[in-house]
This record gives C-alpha cells, sequence and structure tokens, in this order.
C-alpha cells in the first residue's frame, strides 16, 4: 500500500478502500487486481500481461519482490491454459517451478505458453521480462483443469 491510501476497519480487519474489480480475462481475482497486473491478450494457448513497477511490490533491494513475480506468472501460465475468456473453466496449480535470472526493474511483461493440454492436465511455461528485453524470470507450471458447472461454486 502506498503511504496516502487511507484504510478503513471492517469487522476488525484493516482494508483497503473498494475499487472497480479489473477482468482478468472473464474473472474477477481481486489479489492480481491489488497487484496491479495488467491483462493484455489472451487466445488459444496463449497470454500475456503487464506488472507496473510500484515500490510496494518491491524487495529491499528495489527489485520487483520474487513473490510478486511468482504470482503473476500463476496467473499467466494459468490463463494461457484456458485459452479463452469464458470463464467456464479455472485451473489449480498442481505444480510451479520458477528460475530467477536477473531483477525485475520496471515494468515487467509476463508473456505464457500452453505447451500441452489433456482432458484433465495443463503443462505451461512463461517468462517475465523488463522493457528492454532482459530475461527476469522462466517458470514452468502443471494445472488441473476444472470445469465449472452452471449453479457450482
Amino acid at each position: 500500500m502506498t503511504g496516502d491510501t487511507l484504510l478503513s476497519v471492517h469487522n476488525g480487519s484493516m482494508t483497503a478502500p473498494e475499487t472497480a474489480q479489473t477482468d482478468y480475462f472473464g474473472l474477477t481475482i481481486p489479489f492480481m487486481h491489488f497487484l496491479g497486473l495488467v491483462p493484455e491478450h489472451i487466445e488459444q494457448g496463449y497470454a500475456r500481461t503487464t506488472l507496473p513497477w510500484r515500490q510496494d511490490l518491491t524487495n529491499s533491494r528495489g527489485d520487483v519482490h520474487g513473490g510478486t513475480l511468482m504470482s503473476v506468472l500463476d496467473f499467466t501460465l494459468s490463463a494461457a491454459a484456458r485459452g479463452c475468456a469464458d470463464g467456464k473453466e479455472g485451473m489449480a496449480t498442481i505444480d510451479m517451478n520458477t528460475s530467477f535470472l536477473s531483477p525485475g526493474t520496471g515494468d515487467l511483461t509476463i508473456e505464457a505458453r500452453c505447451l500441452r493440454r489433456g482432458a484433465s492436465i495443463a503443462f505451461c511455461e512463461g517468462d517475465v521480462r523488463r522493457a528492454d528485453g532482459e530475461l527476469v524470470a522462466r517458470a514452468t507450471a502443471t494445472f488441473k483443469i476444472i470445469r465449472r458447472r452452471p449453479g457450482s461454486d
């Protein structure tokens, strides 16, 4: 949170003021909204998002925190596995492996590809890059495909 953001207390918990939620390729994901992730493009087997740099997303060195990078990679890879914005499927992360290759400085672009998708499992890979094209992190992930039925949660 930035220093000039006012917090409110709701049921004993401090919360940020509510803002309009972002459409994340057909889904509402409050945590991605909180991080400021921007959904840019989705198509069959591919998704691209951007993460504008913010000081409150950094580590002690001023680089984007590794946990933030893993979170946005997880979402973008799962979006590539879904491949569309119809909201009929969800993804549950089974496994994710992330390699950090250089500091995440400035605005970042996350691109993900679905390598193989079966009836119940999808395998994806993706990259985080700085504006100058430098590779910041690379991840692979396996997702369980969850088919949503009308009236289910």
